[in-house]
């Protein structure tokens, strides 16, 4: 017998090990089922390093390793680290961090029960979009609104209620792909809509709308190009332009607003960065926006606009499927509090950081 198939055979049996007060702990503490599986691990680790010239280790050094394993397994995997990027809407790190009251607002009805879907005025049973609904409304002088889960689903649910069998037009240079392979024309089919491109990729002219139009026209869809920038020799169609001219033919006219920015964000040493309630005024019938972004809320997917459209996207199957959850919700209806509030600047953590004067930035770093 070889020196190492001698100390091989000296390991202790995974039995053994369960046996004693440190298996027993293990169990205890994370389960028999778990507790085998990391005695296993040990074990298998140690054949290697003997095999590696490694001495054959005791029975408490084969426990702790196997402690260690549980330890490592019971950590989350997801959990929270330092944003050093200097990306504030980092998609990667999470997106927006929620305010205070957010989490507050969450913690209140997670732990219990809540009046999600009851009216507590009338004893019956209500709608959980009544909780955002009129703050949406005041903060963006739309007739309606509703919300989803995400702004994507927001975008395929508002498709596939207004333009399911019939053409929807948009400018070559808005077929965008935003991130994690989200194309808008694969969106776009899978609303069952089809698709009609016009223009170029750099410019897209109000005639280019106008000669494409016909009766199988459902919509004209403006998408807004949050994280790209063609420039130079461009031209594009204003929404206001896109509006007259849909309108005159009966039809809608819908905005993929993504970043949901409802502050002036040159106030703030931005770029000027649309608004839903400039939108709405230019005449969108629907805008979709999502609540992870500049909103600085969960994510979300939120979408106003005209009474009786809202009201029709809302009836639509695939509105289950999307919906928003009461959590999600909670922490919404806080974040839209601030906005309420003027509180924007001084409690959502986006805005706290964007609105920051460089002497507090440069006492930070």
């Amino acid at each position: 017998m070889t020196p190492d198939e001698n100390q091989l055979r000296q390991l202790p049996s995974v039995d053994e090990l369960l046996k004693t007060s440190i298996g027993q702990y293990l169990i205890n503490q994370f389960s028999r089922n778990l507790a085998v599986q990391a005695i296993r691990a040990s074990l298998a680790q140690a054949r290697i390093d003997i095999l590696a010239g490694a001495p054959c280790p005791s029975s408490a050094d084969l426990l702790t390793q196997a402690e260690r394993i549980l330890q490592k397994g019971q950590q989350s995997h997801l959990h929270s680290v330092i944003n050093a990027t200097g990306v504030i809407i980092n998609t990667n790190l999470g997106r927006a961090p929620l305010s205070m009251e957010a989490l507050q607002a969450v913690q209140a009805v997670s732990g219990g029960y809540s009046n999600l879907e009851y009216d507590i005025a009338v004893g019956e049973r209500g709608s959980r979009q009544v909780h955002t609904e009129a703050l949406l409304r005041e903060l963006t002088g739309a007739e309606a609104a509703i919300v989803t889960n995400n702004n994507a689903a927001a975008v395929l649910l508002s498709l596939s209620t207004l333009a399911s069998g019939r053409e929807v037009i948009i400018s070559r240079g808005q077929l965008v792909e935003i991130g994690g392979g989200f194309r808008v024309p694969d969106v776009m089919r899978q609303s069952g809509c089809s698709l009609v491109e016009v223009g170029t990729t750099n410019r897209t002219r109000i005639e280019d709308y106008a000669a494409v139009l016909s009766e199988r026209t459902a919509l004209l869809l403006s998408v807004h190009p949050s994280n790209f920038l063609i420039t130079g020799f461009t031209e594009s169609t204003p929404l206001k332009t896109l509006a007259e001219l849909a309108h005159k033919k009966g039809l809608l006219v819908m905005e993929d607003l993504g970043s949901g920015c409802l502050l002036n964000s040159e106030q703030y040493g931005l770029a000027h960065e649309p608004t839903p309630q400039e939108r709405i005024a230019e005449g969108a019938d629907v805008v979709c926006f999502s609540g992870d972004k500049l909103l600085g809320g969960p994510q979300a997917g939120i979408i106003v606009g005209k009474a009786e459209i809202i009201a029709r996207i809302g009836r639509h199957p695939l509105m289950r499927a999307v919906r928003i959850d009461k959590m999600t919700l909670a922490a919404l209806e806080a974040t839209l509090r601030h906005y309420q509030r003027g509180q924007a600047t001084t409690h959502i953590p986006v805005w706290c950081m964007i609105a920051a004067p460089p002497e507090k930035i440069a006492t930070r770093a």
